[in-house]
């Protein structure tokens, strides 16, 4: 005769139980009790998809705090669906924990997550954990809607396009820079509010998902700046079949930025490719500038001209105050 008893939960399960499960809102997550979840596009929408996992030591420090690893890890995928037009709709979240990870961690990472989830309306809907012998690995596949054929791509540039960008550029480069600078060194005597700004832009982007709508209405061609403006553009460029001619003078900067600039001038370089801005790059038809100004100022986000698009196949060509084209010894973040 069997003891009438509940089933054993294990251990992976009640973390998942305590800390995840209250996330999981939408009705496709089935709270997390299922081996799968469903999201269901809307008629004469296309569903976009992306991953793009963060692991300790590469994307973050491993001594960051664990909101600002959960923040980020979504954010990052976010800022994709964005420069394709498309409106967040979900993510799964794959975590591999290291040993030293406590429960208070979990939770604190958890509870960022959850209120990035909400702020973005992009629900939890599934995912694994595991446990490893490090690093420290947060994977998130992230869901998007838009108008079927509406996504941006990145081949759409067109001879004559103007070039543009959300925010700010360099910042988070700039950013990890002071973290990294000597003590005592040029850097390491920036006021305490640029210093913050700066290490706050490479410690928790802010993924432009408002732009999506004036993207879909006005640009023809956009992805986000992850790798550094530089091998970006040059990344589009090469799936247009164009190239660009780019005024750096022009290139927007923050006050934090402009600051490190005048500390050490050298730094140019990383402004330009070191990247982590999760910005928006963007080329948009001449007649539909004003529009697209328009409606980026009406989403409450800065957009500039920074150059155009010309006819060719070579790579972009960045051009200084005195017209001297700029040479970079590595134009674009590359993990190989």
């Amino acid at each position: 005769m069997c003891d009438d008893l509940p089933a054993p939960e294990s251990a992976e399960d009640r973390l998942i139980g305590r800390h995840f499960r209250p996330l999981a809102r939408d009705p496709g997550a089935f709270g997390l009790l299922d081996d799968a979840a469903v999201l269901t596009p809307r008629p004469g929408f296309d569903l976009v998809l992306k991953i793009d996992p963060i692991i300790a030591g590469v994307h973050f420090f491993p001594d960051d705090p664990p909101d600002a690893i959960a923040r980020k890890a979504l954010r990052v995928n976010l800022s994709d669906l964005a420069a394709k037009g498309a409106d967040p709709a979900g993510f799964l979240l794959a975590l591999a924990l290291p040993d030293g990870i406590t429960d208070d961690w979990i939770a604190a990472f958890a509870d960022a997550l959850g209120a990035d989830a909400d702020h973005y309306r992009c629900p939890l809907l599934g995912g694994d954990t595991d446990r490893t012998p490090g690093p420290l690995t947060v994977s998130i596949v992230a869901f998007g809607m838009v108008a079927h054929g509406a996504m941006v791509r990145r081949n759409g540039a067109k001879v004559g396009d103007r070039v543009l960008v959300s925010g700010t550029i360099g910042d988070a480069a700039l950013g990890l820079a002071v973290r990294r600078a000597a003590a005592g060194g040029p850097l390491d005597a920036l006021e305490t509010a640029a210093r913050e700004h700066l290490l706050a832009r490479y410690q928790i982007p802010a993924p432009r998902t408002a732009l999506a709508g004036a993207l879909r209405a006005a640009a023809s061609a956009a992805m986000d700046i992850s790798d550094g403006l530089v091998g970006d553009l040059a990344k589009l460029c090469r799936a247009s079949g164009v190239s660009a001619e780019i005024e750096v003078a022009q290139v927007p900067l923050s006050d934090a930025g402009r600051s490190a600039l005048q500390a050490e001038p050298g730094l140019i370089g990383a402004v330009l490719t070191g990247g982590d801005d999760y910005e928006i790059l963007c080329t948009v038809a001449g007649e539909r500038v004003e529009a697209f100004h328009a409606a980026a100022g009406a989403a409450g986000v800065p957009v500039k001209e920074i150059g155009r698009i010309i006819a060719g196949s070579g790579a972009p060509c960045f051009r200084d105050a005195a017209g001297m084209r700029l040479a970079f010894e590595r134009p674009s973040f590359s993990h190989f």
